[in-house]
């Protein structure tokens, strides 16, 4: 009879040792989530931070194209004024002329855009499409 409880006895403990080991293992992988939940968050902040940081020394070197593109056009059309035969009050004319030529250059690009866009069709896998039918076409045979 003793040998009975025994046997009952550690029946029991080993089952509670198993719930015990089960809890140990669902508590250390709901940390186990968690840790790598924050790791993740932690790296999308940095990649967002480093983005940021990207697009703000962008637009500053931006700022700085324009303004030096600016001065360039002024530049030419300071030389422009210089080369073309017109009177020294005249300055106007060469402003005109380096306005004129970047207005011709504008409509040249919004032409050649334009051929491009409709000259495009709408982007469809066509690879992609001829393969799934060729598939078909292998299954149905």
């Amino acid at each position: 009879m003793s040998a009975g409880l025994a046997d009952g006895g550690s029946g029991s403990s080993s089952q509670s040792d198993i719930a015990k080991s089960l809890q140990e293992i669902t508590e250390k992988a709901q940390l186990l989530v968690r840790e790598e939940i924050e790791l993740a968050k932690l790296e999308m902040t940095q990649k967002v931070t480093k983005l940021v940081k990207g697009a703000a020394v962008g637009i500053i070197a931006g700022v700085f194209a324009i303004f030096g593109l600016n001065l360039l056009l002024h530049g030419f059309s300071w030389l422009a004024f210089y080369v073309l035969p017109v009177p020294s009050q005249a300055i106007f004319w060469g402003f005109f002329l380096v306005a004129g030529i970047l207005f011709l250059l504008g409509g040249l690009a919004g032409f050649l855009a334009s051929r491009f866009l409709k000259g495009g069709s709408p982007p469809t896998p066509e690879m992609a499409i001829a393969e799934g039918k060729k598939i078909k076409e292998t299954v149905r045979g």
